[in-house]
């Protein structure tokens, strides 16, 4: 561990792969749980079931991003502890989050009623496909808690470069999960309910195994000190971190909300092409956003040790990479694209409507390099205030392209979300110098 105010050797490619490869690997793995989910439950030959648990995955996906500052701050403070040299902070960071997503969890449990009233009559949909959303968004909610401190245990660990300790329990959460699901849905033939319970039970093995490696990792003899646990600057810090960060998730998730909503008014066949195309755009968000792990760890880590030349070099290598990853990711998109939406569409017409948004996905990747670095560039320095107001000013920026290009139907719409993308980024390079400036002074 080097020493506060000592410099950090160079930051080097190897050291950013340490965090992005296990993070591009886990979430490769994760859309396998909602593949084996929607064949056990579609085998079953009932499609208010299939529609049912569609709808309840995407509810709980918003509802838990929604809590992700739990692993973006617990990571950044991680980090910045680590760097600072401050060792016995590193336990308290942990301990602060678990309390928190325990907090958190409960509540969205005893709120559940209330909770599942609105989500649902807002969602809308067949009478028996809400029957069957409501049955699985009543047990998998009692996993709240649970998933919740899963962020908090994986921030830890990649804050601490533990990178592929927090692979090993997201790939054990997921395998669990969908052998859970098979069991349950089709050995033991308890239908939904089956479906959350494997939910459940992935959580809870999941925070089994991080709090075992949790106590394994922490130094003999560390205590928990209640004046260091409740002291009240850096309780009041991590508050005002997580309410920015929260705040910057619900404004991201209200734009793919509004993509999604559009497309949809647009029609079916518009819906489903857009729907093929986002499993495009989440390939290219899976290598960058591990790229962002790596910046989230590497520029905390040397923000807490005051070293202003591994916090640029970082941020540098990060972006450098990750341009390099989204010219292959287009390049393969524009190659092989209209193959791959032959493979996911049977459908003529979406065929034909996917095909002509494909230069728009083509695009993407490249135009949300920025978004994606800076992204961690930001957590890592916890600079959460601005990341908050930037992405509410690239919310806005979207609805106004969208407002202005409307009469063009989808293809406005897809200008809109490129434009959000290069607001996002954008917005962030260009604060970035200030930023930078402010927090470790000239070089």
């Amino acid at each position: 561990m080097h020493s506060p105010g000592l410099k950090r050797p160079a930051i080097t490619t190897a050291q950013v792969f340490d965090i992005a490869g296990p993070a591009m690997i886990a979430n490769l793995t994760t859309p396998l749980i909602g593949i084996v989910s929607t064949t056990a439950i579609g085998r079953l030959g009932e499609a208010a079931m299939l529609g049912g648990v569609a709808m309840a995955s995407v509810i709980f996906d918003c509802l838990f991003w929604l809590f992700a500052f739990l692993r973006a701050s617990t990571l950044a403070f991680t980090a910045q502890s680590l760097g600072a040299g401050e060792t016995s902070e590193i336990l308290m960071v942990l301990i602060r989050g678990l309390a928190l997503a325990a907090l958190i969890g409960i509540g969205l449990i005893v709120l559940q009623l209330p909770l599942a009233a609105i989500i649902f009559d807002v969602m809308g949909g067949s009478e028996a496909v809400l029957d069957a959303a409501r049955s699985y968004f009543m047990v998998r909610i009692w996993s709240a808690p649970l998933a919740l401190a899963n962020y908090v245990l994986l921030g830890w660990l990649v804050g601490l470069a533990r990178a592929r300790l927090a692979l090993a329990i997201q790939v054990a959460i997921n395998v669990i999960n969908m052998a859970a699901t098979i069991l349950l849905v089709q050995v033991l033939e308890t239908g939904i309910v089956g479906a959350a319970i494997a939910a459940v039970i992935a959580e809870t093995v999941g925070v089994a195994i991080g709090l075992v490696l949790a106590r394994r990792l922490v130094k003999p003899g560390a205590g928990i000190s209640r004046p260091a646990l409740f002291d009240r600057a850096k309780l009041m810090h991590m508050m005002a971190v997580n309410r920015d960060i929260m705040i910057r998730t619900a404004a991201m998730i209200v734009a793919f909300l509004f993509f999604t909503s559009q497309g949809a008014r647009a029609g079916d066949t518009t819906l489903a092409a857009n729907a093929v195309l986002n499993n495009f755009l989440l390939v290219a968000a899976f290598f960058l956003d591990g790229l962002a792990n790596a910046a989230e760890q590497l520029c905390g880590y040397a923000f807490g040790a005051r070293d202003r030349d591994a916090f640029a070099g970082a941020t540098r290598l990060v972006i450098a990479w990750g341009f390099g990853f989204a010219l292959v990711v287009a390049v393969i998109f524009a190659l092989f694209g209209p193959m791959l939406i032959n493979v996911m569409s049977a459908s003529a017409d979406v065929r034909s409507a996917a095909r002509a948004y494909l230069p728009f996905v083509v695009a993407s990747p490249l135009l949300s390099v920025f978004a994606f670095a800076f992204d961690g560039v930001y957590i890592g320095a916890t600079w959460a205030r601005d990341m908050r107001n930037l992405m509410v000013a690239a919310l806005v920026v979207f609805l106004g392209i969208w407002l202005a290009l409307r009469g063009f139907g989808n293809t406005g719409l897809w200008i809109a979300l490129l434009g959000f993308y290069a607001a996002r980024g954008g917005f962030q390079a260009a604060r970035y110098p200030a930023l930078l400036k402010a927090s470790f002074g000239t070089s």
